[in-house]
Order: C-alpha cells, then structure tokens, then sequence
C-alpha cells in the first residue's frame, strides 16, 4: 500500500469513495479491522501519546478514558503514569515513557490520563517539550462537588487503613468560620489558575474542556465532541451507552459486553452543612467566572 493511502486511512480507504451519510460504528468498525490486518507487524509498537488527559482530580478522567477505549482509532493507557508531574519517574526519561505505553498501529490515537498533571507546577512545560502539537483533554465538574469528592475518596482510603481522620467541617473551618483555602483539595478545585499555566504554554485550541456533568447525564454528546477534536471517525453511538438503575448512572457495552465503572466511583458523599456550603460556592464563584472567561462557556455550577 503507498504511502499516500497510508496518510488517508482514517479519512477514506483507498479506492473507496467516501459516503456523503455517516455510516453506522459497527460498519465502520468491520472496515477498521479489515485495513489494520493488511499492515505488517512492524507498524505496531509502543508510541508516546499524541493526547493526554490532563485532569482534573474526581471529575471524570476514568470514565472519559473508558469511553475513550471503547473507539477502535484509541488505544488507551490504563495506568496513570504520573510520569510529568513526578520527578522520579520523568527522570527515567521519554524511552521508558513510552514503554509504558499500550501497543498501537500508526492510525490510532494513543491516549495516556494523570489527573495530577492539570495542578502540577512542571508538567505543562514538560508536555510541551515532548510534543507541543499534543491534543490535551480537560474534565471538569463544579469544584465543590469536585472538592467533597476528593475527600470522600481520601476518606475511604483512611477507613480501609484503619487511620484516624477528621471531617470535611474539621478540615475546612478554622476557628469554626474561617475557610482553610490551603487544603489541597480545596485548591485542586481552582480550575482558572491551573489553566492559566497550561496556557502559557499551549494555545487554547489545543485543549479540550469536557463538562463532567455532561459526560454523567448525556455522555453521547459530550464524547462526539470528544472524537471531533481528536479527529477520530464517528463511531460511539447510543447502543454504547446504557443507564444502571442500581449505580445511578450511565455504564458501557459494546460487541455484546457490558462494563460499569467499579465500586471507588459514585460512592456516596458526606453531608455538609448548608452553611459551609455557601461560603464554599462564594469562595469559588469569582474563580469559576474566571474560568468560564478563559474556555469561552459556562457551567451550571453551585
């Protein structure tokens, strides 16, 4: 096969005119396995990602991953590698980065998630020095929910090891009034002075912010966005999606097989006080006003 149909896979097979209707995934799919299996062992190996999941913390990136993995043109890293964020592992340098890698043929998209790079001080330039055109997908939900997320997560991990731990009121009031802005948490949820980072080294149209709320109620729409900016052929469609009564939310099958998130996602959150909820929301109203400026959308936050 010349090179010239190489570069024209994902557009058009071929000596195949391209249809002017969509065609259904499961066409599309058959078509997809028939032209991989023409290539030589050669074209499939271990390659650095040309899209990474940035981020944030408990806004989605696993669930946007999974669904990710579900598109024949992905190939998926299922382990977050923190390898931009952690000097330890950047220091083994970019060939055992992409060791780590899932194997993939040249017409897929490889895709790795870290939801620790979105508020760490060096990997955006970092990613920027191992490729600047990199397509960088962003999750985000109201930071609140986000916050109490967090916790609810480091929570559960403490139980399990049989650690003392304190409430979210405990950890968040000083003096009982005062918020404690410097508890991690709280300043992973500050969406616009990560970004500003990132741009500052990306352009705007080089990161992708989906709506974690969105993905949750109608995740088909969210992830069409997702494949046009990653420009992958439109394959997910609505029999990849099902809603679990049981779970409350949304769970993935395709060719036969069915597949919830496992039991770490959707736990139930504690109650917080209506009081603290308020001065949380105020905190974090002017920083979301900021974010929405710089995405050019807004959320239906608090």
């Amino acid at each position: 096969m010349g090179k010239a149909c190489l570069l024209l896979l994902l557009l058009k097979t071929c000596g195949i005119q391209m249809e002017e209707e969509p065609r259904s995934h499961h066409d599309w799919e058959t078509q997809w396995k028939g032209n991989t299996t023409q290539f030589s062992s050669e074209a499939w190996k271990q390659r650095l990602p040309q899209s990474i999941i940035i981020g944030v913390r408990k806004g989605g990136t696993r669930a946007l991953l999974e669904m990710l993995s579900l598109h024949p043109q992905v190939a998926v890293a299922n382990s977050e590698m923190h390898f931009f964020n952690l000097d330890e592992n950047y220091n083994k340098g970019l060939s055992w980065y992409s060791q780590q890698m899932p194997i993939s043929h040249s017409g897929q998209v490889t895709i790795e998630k870290t939801p620790g790079y979105f508020s760490s001080l060096k990997a955006p330039e970092r990613i920027h020095a191992m490729d600047s055109s990199v397509k960088l997908l962003l999750i985000v939900r109201d930071p609140v929910e986000r916050l109490v997320s967090d916790y609810t997560q480091i929570l559960h991990n403490r139980k399990a090891q049989h650690k003392p731990y304190q409430s979210l009121e405990q950890i968040l009031l000083k003096n009982g009034r005062e918020l404690n802005t410097r508890y991690k948490a709280m300043q992973r949820s500050l969406y616009a002075l990560h970004l500003a980072r990132w741009l500052e080294f990306f352009p705007r149209t080089q990161i992708h912010v989906v709506d974690g709320g969105g993905l949750i109620r109608e995740p088909l729409s969210e992830m069409s966005q997702v494949e046009r900016f990653l420009g992958l052929e439109p394959y997910l469609g609505p029999d990849n999606f099902y809603f679990n009564q049981t779970k409350g939310f949304y769970c993935l099958q395709a060719r036969g097989h069915q597949h919830c998130l496992d039991q770490s996602k959707g736990r139930p959150h504690p109650a917080i006080d209506e009081l603290l909820l308020e001065q949380l929301c105020t905190y974090f109203s002017e920083h979301n006003e900021n974010f929405f400026a710089m995405v050019g959308r807004t959320f239906n936050w608090c």
